[in-house]
């Protein structure tokens, strides 16, 4: 399989004061990026979602996102930032909506977990 072969993975790196958006094929493959900054939940993920709409179809979608969130898949609130001080956030259904808006599988883990699972595996706590 070529790298034009294979599937278009999305991520976001969903925070406080910016989401960041990529796209690519791999960990160490990555196509494109893109930032916008977080403000309410309908505009933010409706810029995000238009981007991701213009680089290809993905076939899934991995979010680490500010929290707190809830994490438990066996919780009927999984996907729901829970109670914060982003404005408007709270109670907001970030896996479903974005779900609906991309038909994919989507993964999902707090920016902080995310963040030392990348360290561990592909930075400085690799092989630890």
């Amino acid at each position: 399989m070529t790298c034009r072969d294979a599937p278009l993975f999305g991520g976001i790196e969903a925070g406080g004061t910016k989401f960041v958006l990529a796209v690519g094929t791999a960990p160490d493959a990555m196509t494109d990026r893109h930032v916008i900054p977080t403000r309410d939940p309908e505009t933010t993920l409706a810029e995000a979602v238009a981007w991701f709409a213009s680089q290809g179809p993905i076939a899934a979608l991995g979010v680490a996102s500010f929290g707190p969130v809830e994490l438990s898949q066996n919780s009927e609130r999984w996907g729901h930032i829970l109670d914060t001080p982003k404005p408007d956030w709270s109670g907001f259904d970030l896996v479903g909506h974005l779900s609906r808006a991309l038909n994919v599988p989507i993964g999902l883990d707090t920016d902080v977990n995310a963040a030392a699972l990348a360290e561990y595996r592909f930075g400085a706590g690799r092989g630890a």
